[in-house]
């Protein structure tokens, strides 16, 4: 088995040795290499390479799969080569040209949510345990009911569970502020600003139980509780607003001055402009999922199944995060989560037929940790690296994925959380449905592991690859 330090040698010299890479950082499971010259790059060769699960071009960068926590040992290795590394925002920086407009848009969409989703997640989690432990079976056990529980108990629960969500906008603004360039507490104030207590609350106002404030007699003035757009638009612009100003205020009044206009222009932009403008458009997004989540007979499972994946290994699939959230934050409960999951198992449950079809010791390599990669909730290196180099694995993932997403609309599961699936995802399921979410999984695997195996591979693609 070939050492690390003789692996990141390789890597080297497939993409054309140190001289051609410009660039080079790593993800959770990809070195990301940035070439001066795409024609001297071997990408055969890259992905014969010990550990690589696969290899590929996207926006404006080779992507080599090695996996979680491989790749962080590949890319230390190859800094001891001598190469030359970039953090992933400077690498962010040099590809930002790269693809088309939407593309770039979304890119830096979901550079904005990346760091948020952590949170998230863990706050779905809570969910979960929240609808787990306050059930009446559960009680049973222990002689309680939903009434008995202690007031102190519930509160302390409402504090893990609501927290992130009614705080949204500050992590929002927080994030864009930093990635545009901008001063990162300036945008979490203004973030808070958007939730003041002194505003209408959004949830309540919603209710009924309370109106907002018109200025002017027209413009609705409320708090933002929840809402995205508006924070990230407001985060975009005062980041802007922010550098702008630094470059024409004087040193010695800059750290007095700056603050005060940025956050004075953009809560005002923000209150009187951005925020109700982004709230109708924000809606209208919400409607329009809601509408294709609510078609009769399955249909939304079977289709939002069926093309989840081709939307990621396009790169625009960052979109779902946003989507996820203001699903979650407008019905209390996720639709999408169990839709895509089943999509997911399904991409693991296709490159696990390839793993046990083949005879090739190297294949087997990559299938197996590449299937258990997409049971964790990743699947880049299950696409990349074994489905879509053989097209008609990748095609029954996807039958998989729209079979098990019409179970999941049929069976009308509803996630307590966002943002991870298959065997992680069953702790936002941790009530009446967790057989269900169950059912889905496996329906998904089977579907995509039989179709693999008995249609979609032989070992004669190896030699047509």
């Amino acid at each position: 088995m070939a050492s690390n330090n003789e692996i990141a040698k390789q890597v080297i010299e497939a993409v054309g040795g140190e001289s051609n890479i410009q660039s080079i950082a790593h993800c959770a499971t990809r070195l990301r290499v940035m070439v001066h010259d795409r024609e001297k790059v071997d990408v055969d060769t890259l992905e014969e390479i010990e550990k690589v699960k696969g290899a590929f071009y996207n926006s404006g960068q080779y992507q080599i799969i090695f996996g979680t926590g491989t790749v962080n040992q590949i890319y230390q290795a190859v800094m001891e080569e001598g190469v030359e590394g970039s953090s992933k925002s400077e690498m962010k920086e040099e590809a930002a040209k790269q693809g088309t407009a939407f593309q770039r848009a979304i890119r830096t969409f979901g550079d904005v949510f990346v760091p948020i989703i952590p949170v998230l997640v863990a706050t779905g989690l809570f969910m979960g345990l929240r609808g787990l432990l306050l059930q009446e079976t559960f009680l049973e056990f222990f002689g309680l009911t939903p009434d008995t529980v202690p007031e102190n108990v519930v509160l302390f629960t409402q504090v893990l569970t609501d927290t992130a969500f009614v705080f949204l906008p500050a992590l929002v603004a927080w994030s864009t502020f930093k990635v545009f360039g901008g001063t990162p507490v300036i945008g979490l104030v203004l973030g808070l600003m958007l939730v003041s207590p002194s505003l209408p609350d959004a949830w309540a106002v919603a209710e009924g139980n309370e109106d907002p404030i018109y200025f002017l007699d027209f413009i609705p003035i409320v708090g933002y509780q929840g809402s995205v757009l508006p924070a990230f638009f407001a985060g975009l612009i005062g980041a802007k607003l922010e550098k702008w100003c630094r470059k024409r205020i004087p040193e010695a009044l800059d750290l007095i001055l700056t603050p005060f206009i940025v956050l004075l222009v953009m809560i005002a932009l923000s209150l009187f402009i951005i925020g109700p403008i982004l709230h109708i458009a924000e809606d209208g997004i919400f409607q329009t999922m809601l509408f294709l989540l609510e078609l009769p007979f399955g249909l939304s499972g079977l289709i939002i199944g069926l093309f989840h994946q081709i939307i990621v290994i396009t790169g625009v699939h960052h979109i779902f995060n946003f989507l996820e959230i203001q699903l979650f934050e407008n019905l209390g409960y996720n639709p999408f989560n169990p839709v895509i999951t089943g999509a997911i198992a399904a991409q693991g449950g296709a490159a696990l037929a390839v793993g046990v079809k083949t005879s090739s010791a190297k294949l087997k390599a990559i299938a197996y940790p590449s299937s258990l990669s997409a049971f964790l909730g990743i699947t880049e290196p299950a696409i990349f690296g074994v489905n879509l180099r053989y097209m008609k694995p990748f095609v029954m993932g996807l039958i998989g994925g729209g079979v098990s997403g019409f179970l999941a609309s049929i069976f009308n599961l509803q996630a307590t959380g966002l943002a991870i699936t298959v065997i992680p995802g069953s702790l936002l399921y941790l009530n009446e449905q967790i057989f269900g979410y169950i059912i889905v999984n496996l329906v998904a695997i089977g579907t995509a592991f039989v179709l693999t195996y008995l249609f979609g591979f032989s070992d004669k693609m190896l030699d047509r690859k």
